[in-house]
């Protein structure tokens, strides 16, 4: 399975082996190119045609080294998942013979049919063209399905006019509003020699691990990425024995392949281990600057499902396959940072005489207040909408968690009283042979959508399907906004500290509504939210039209990030994903009735009936019997009519297909509850018929058989 033997070859002599670092750039090309590019990257420069044939020249001689016969633009497309479209190094020549080419122009630009993919009204089917362009800061990489190996170029994609037509143009396009506004306050402040600002992203990737061959008999998780029925497993977990348990043979093995393809890539996976509910995984890698810490997540996904496969094991990516225990998340580590390595949420020895870090502190502060609903559509996919709220994810309502002490020292600010300066505190154990451990500034809300964890933020609320992209696009233009904003006021002022001073304090006191520091559990949580003023978009259908909202429409225009035209087809995009995803479940689940549900319990009540009157003709009580067939009778009449009331519902939602928003908020308000109706009487006819005739594998075959 392995082309290198893994037991004995060094991490570091393979790892990035299947990427075109720069390392592996200095085999190919000179170092006046390679600094010629890197200031392309920097954007210190234009792409010049002769550079870009350089470097397809030396990315052709690389990958055909490796043995790579074809090439492809690989793209994000607004699906959430990524495309490609693959052509071979070959060119005919005369007499029946080929060259191996590869041009500038094919590196730099690819076009290519776009009309099957969703656009949200930026263009009609007559306008199909779709261009792709090279993205010079993610590095091209290999992609080797057991000895195939391609080559992949990173690429954003757009219209024939030029709007965005993926995920990758926004985020590029936020990095630098976040990056311009920054270095704006910077100079204001003193800084003349960061040059650059990177947004860094380390995302935990979250999943479950389920036997191929259960996988295989449940349509509902081939087709639809989640189980719509299923009896809940006798035990869950509640014994909390999963979490950071020892992980099995089987696993491991799988856990050790999947690292192994992910360095040779570049990717660089840090962390796993066992979460909360059964058969759930944690991958955790370094973060890395926003774009290819995207890049890397989406391909990360892939190669997770690639390698489980190989495994005889199937990856679930989806927010909440399983009813009952954890859903599955994808915590975003968000973090400013200066080229020269300076952390902007870096506290310092002497937080409350870090005006930096808190002019940057209570700027997110004011970005997540100020701009709640866009914040809340990162993270707003039907997938999610199971998840949020419940079972250790967070609860919908934005909120912040700082901590106790950073919350004082804010408050002494807004107070203008002297902050009570204290030695860093430490965790005493109480046992002699173990040191004391330094205290974090803040403990771990698990409960909180958004949390200060040291020197970065964690927006723990991303789905585990997601792309990082879109909670990041959100996050950098709220905050180049914000940042916007005290640039101005500083560099406008004629004394820095005061009006610095009167900046975090304004900020603070205006915008402290947001900071909570308790359970987002609690009930009351809700109630307290809702005096303050927050808002509560429970539901994907309520929290997508915020987008449209004046402010939403501002922020993101203004910025230059995304258009009007560009946020309204995002819109219509997501709404009608949510749409699509539901009725592909409701859809599957009508099915499963109709074709195996229906027909086991019918065959097995006939079972049960014959039994019945043969143990009556010989004498036998049978009142149990006959209880548990008048149960199952009654619930099978009550799960054809919701069966057969639900396609009724689908119907009536697939009619309102030119109206997005109402035809979302039917699959919302009918469909999906019609589900859950008609899942409570399908997990008591499971609880009551004979395993050996219910038509599916269980929750306890699908949790508990790794």
């Amino acid at each position: 399975m392995f082309d290198i033997d893994y037991a004995k070859t060094p991490v570091t002599d393979f790892y990035g082996s299947n990427c075109f670092t720069e390392t592996e750039m200095g085999k190919y090309l000179s170092d006046p190119t390679i600094r010629e590019l890197k200031e392309v990257q920097r954007g210190q420069r234009e792409l010049t045609s002769d550079l870009a044939d350089y470097v397809a020249s030396a990315m052709k001689q690389w990958a055909l080294t490796r043995g790579a016969t074809h090439f492809c633009h690989w793209f994000q497309p607004l699906t959430g998942l990524t495309a490609e479209k693959h052509d071979s190094f070959i060119t005919p020549t005369k007499g029946g013979k080929v060259l191996l080419e590869f041009s500038g122009k094919e590196l730099i630009k690819g076009e290519g049919d776009a009309s099957s993919f969703p656009n949200g009204g930026l263009r009609a089917t007559f306008e199909a063209r779709g261009y792709t362009a090279w993205d010079t800061s993610s590095p091209a990489f290999l992609k080797d399905i057991s000895g195939i190996k391609t080559l992949y170029i990173p690429t954003a994609f757009f219209s024939y006019n030029g709007e965005a037509l993926d995920h990758k143009v926004p985020l590029l396009r936020a990095n630098q509003a976040i990056e311009k506004q920054t270095l704006r306050v910077l100079r204001a402040l003193g800084n003349t020699k960061a040059k650059r600002i990177i947004v860094n992203v380390g995302p935990e990737q979250e999943y479950f691990l389920v036997d191929k061959q259960y996988y295989e008999r449940r349509p509902d998780l081939r087709i639809g990425g989640r189980t719509v029925m299923g009896n809940l497993a006798a035990k869950g977990q509640e014994l909390n024995d999963h979490y950071y348990g020892t992980i099995s043979d089987r696993v491991t093995i799988f856990m050790s392949e999947l690292n192994y393809e992910l360095w040779k890539l570049g990717i660089s996976s840090k962390t796993q281990h066992k979460e909360a509910a059964p058969n759930q995984f944690e991958i955790a890698v370094v973060y890395d600057a926003a774009n290819l810490a995207a890049d890397h997540n989406q391909l990360l996904m892939d190669v997770l499902q690639s390698v489980a496969l190989r495994h005889g094991m199937v990856a679930l990516l989806h927010e909440k396959p399983f009813l009952g225990v954890n859903g599955s998340g994808k915590h975003d580590n968000w973090s400013l940072s200066t080229d020269d390595g300076i952390n902007l949420l870096s506290p310092g020895s002497k937080m409350e005489d870090n005006i930096q870090f808190l002019l940057f502190l209570t700027a997110f502060i004011k970005a997540i207040d100020e701009y709640a609903p866009l914040i809340r559509c990162g993270a707003a996919t039907a997938g999610n909408d199971h998840r949020l709220g419940s079972s250790e994810a967070p609860p919908a309502i934005i909120s912040l968690y700082l901590g106790d002490q950073l919350s004082a020292v804010l408050d002494d600010i807004a107070d203008e009283k002297p902050s009570s300066k204290k030695d860093r505190q430490f965790v005493k154990l109480g046992v002699s042979m173990l040191p004391q451990l330094p205290k974090d500034l803040t403990d771990r809300n698990r409960t909180s959508p958004i949390a200060f964890t040291g020197n970065k933020f964690e927006y723990r609320m991303v789905g585990s399907s997601q792309t990082i992209s879109n909670a990041n696009i959100y996050l950098n233009t709220a905050m180049a906004s914000v940042l916007e904003e005290i640039a101005d006021r500083l560099e406008k002022t004629t004394d820095i500290d005061i009006e610095s001073h009167c900046i975090i304090k304004e900020f603070y006191k205006n915008h402290k509504r947001v900071i909570f520091n308790g359970n987002g559990y609690d009930a009351a949580w809700e109630v307290e939210a809702k005096k303050r003023g927050l808002p509560n978009f429970s539901d994907t259908v309520s929290a997508l039209p915020e987008m449209l909202s004046e402010k939403s429409l501002h922020l993101l225009a203004s910025q230059k990030v995304l258009s009007r035209s560009e946020i309204q087809s995002r819109v219509e995009i997501s709404l009608q994903t949510y749409s699509k995803q539901v009725n592909v479940e409701a859809a599957i689940m009508v099915e499963m009735c109709r074709k195996y549900v229906i027909p086991a319990v019918t065959r097995y009540l006939g079972i049960l009936s014959e039994s019945i009157a043969h143990q009556e003709a010989i004498g036998l009580e049978v009142n149990e019997q006959r209880t548990i067939a008048t149960t199952l009778s009654s619930t099978l009449n009550k799960s054809i009519a919701v069966t057969e009331e639900l396609h009724v519902s689908i119907a009536k939602a697939l009619s309102f297909k030119e109206e997005v928003l109402k035809q979302a908020q039917l699959y919302r308000d009918e469909v999906a509850n019609q589900m859950l109706a008609l899942r409570s009487h399908v997990d008591v006819m499971e609880t009551y018929t004979d395993k050996g005739i219910w038509p599916f594998p269980s929750y306890d075959d699908l949790l508990f058989r790794l």
